[in-house]
């Protein structure tokens, strides 16, 4: 045996084993982000994003207003919260997270956030509280008989009185219960008595406004409050270009208005806003954003405002429309509480007090089988009388009341033109012709169960001594409800 070869190849050997023990094994990094882009609202948010390495990891952040529930992590899975505060800066932020694994592995997270020009307005949320708030909406526009609207006082450019009507008085919510009408709709403006840079609605206005629903609630009334036409902000804007401006203060407002009034009971109901003139799917999209933006702002301030009854407008308010573009409504945390407003103004030169025949159609006098004028009959009315009504509200009736969706017709109405410039020449045949429309109308809205709220402005109940100034008018819209 050769000794000498033999501890030559030991040597080796363990050469070789030392050597194989000393050397490390390298593991080439993995990493992989289930998220490349994220975009907050304004209002801020949380967004979930999975992490997956074979290696350590972490997330370099640069952003003070964008927050990781974790900034490292050992190799495997990890689910990470990513948290947005509210933005009001005014401008839209961005943020560019990247996520380090190893020296080789990079991956970056674009984050973006819009803006809100107005602070948060639900800084005293409550939790839910159903007290007094029992009925769905099918079951509290049950409640309602007849409805009647406040027209021209609290929505005035200018001021409660600024259109010529006195203080809404509660002597005068009771005038007005005594003639048969049991719900009060509160047309009313926001926008003229806010801080145009805050959003901040005046504390005397929005505590005037909760005194005329308080005098509506002492009295045992129904009262739908809602922002009206209100300069325009919303109407005149139904735009993709202002759809972030007009959300951001239908937030702003619907929260200080929602948390004014949370402590009213079912009484109170809110309605989105007044006639949004939409007229195509790409509109309604928008206008849906509106109605979901004042669901959310209601709901998030608690309280009874949890479970509160709220209204929105169809496009434009028209039925035809309504029918054709609002195929489905905004999505609502509680069960049943929506209902769904149009207004009704048909023929509009019947029921309008025109200044003069228009480009579009002569004025109406006379409107219905056996009120046409043999003396005046130029004026009769030639579109929009019975037929019309059946089929407009019977179009109400099978895609929402039918479906447990309740409908309120928020306004409507026809009136006399003794006192305008332009007076029938067949006066009696004009006079018993608005009767025979209110009534009609009124009838067919309830047989269809729409809930109608005639539009008053001071014309059929004198608000300075609340004296009856057209019993004719009283006496058609309750025919027609009874």
């Amino acid at each position: 045996m050769n000794i000498n070869r033999s501890l030559s190849i030991l040597v080796l050997l363990l050469f070789a084993v030392t050597s194989a023990c000393g050397k490390k094994s390298t593991v080439t990094p993995t990493l992989s982000v289930s998220l490349a882009e994220i975009t907050f609202q304004p209002e801020g948010g949380n967004a979930d994003v999975t992490i997956s390495s074979n290696v350590d990891w972490d997330i370099t952040n640069t952003a003070s207003w964008l927050q990781a529930s974790q900034a490292t992590g050992k190799s495997g899975e990890a689910s990470i919260r990513l948290s947005a505060a509210a933005n009001t800066t005014g401008a839209t932020r961005t943020a560019i997270l990247q996520v380090n694994a190893g020296n080789s592995q990079v991956r970056r997270i674009s984050v973006s956030q819009g803006s809100s020009r107005y602070p948060n307005y639900n800084t005293s949320p409550k939790p839910a509280d159903a007290t007094g708030m029992q009925s769905n909406a099918v079951q509290l526009a049950a409640k309602f008989k007849l409805g009647w609207n406040i027209g021209n006082t609290l929505e005035a450019i200018g001021g409660e009185t600024a259109w010529g009507n006195p203080l809404i008085s509660e002597s005068y919510i009771q005038g007005v219960k005594q003639q048969g009408f049991n719900a009060i709709r509160l047309p009313c403006s926001w926008n003229q008595h806010a801080d145009k840079t805050t959003g901040k609605i005046q504390d005397a206005w929005l505590e005037r406004v909760k005194q005329v629903v308080q005098y509506c609630v002492n009295n045992d009334m129904y009262v739908m409050l809602n922002i009206h036409w209100d300069g325009g902000w919303l109407d005149d804007n139904i735009t993709k270009a202002k759809q972030d401006e007009v959300n951001a203060k239908q937030k702003a407002f619907w929260e200080q208005i929602a948390t004014t009034m949370r402590d009213f009971d079912e009484h109170l109901m809110f309605a989105s806003a007044n006639e949004p003139p939409v007229d195509n799917a790409e509109k309604m999209e928008i206008l849906k954003s509106y109605h979901q933006t004042f669901i959310n702002a209601v709901r998030s301030t608690g309280g009874r405002n949890s479970y509160r009854v709220l209204i929105i407008q169809g496009p434009a308010t028209d039925i035809e429309k309504t029918s054709v573009l609002m195929t489905s409504l905004p999505t609502d945390a509680v069960k049943d509480r929506l209902m769904v407003e149009v207004h009704y103004y048909t023929p509009s030169q019947f029921c309008l007090l025109l200044d003069g025949d228009a480009s579009w159609g002569k004025m109406f006098y006379y409107w219905g089988a056996g009120h046409h004028s043999t003396i005046e009959p130029e004026r009769n009315a030639t579109w929009g009388e019975e037929s019309e009504v059946d089929r407009l509200f019977a179009k109400m009736k099978t895609q929402f009341t039918d479906k447990q969706i309740p409908v309120i017709l928020g306004e409507y109405g026809a009136y006399r033109r003794d006192k305008s410039k332009y007076v029938p020449k067949d006066l009696a045949t004009h006079n018993d012709a608005v009767d025979y429309w209110l009534t009609y109308v009124t009838r067919a809205a309830v047989a269809n169960g729409v809930k109608p709220f005639y539009w008053d402005t001071g014309g059929a109940l004198d608000r300075r001594n609340n004296t009856v100034l057209d019993q004719r008018t009283i006496n058609a819209l309750l025919a027609g409800g009874n």
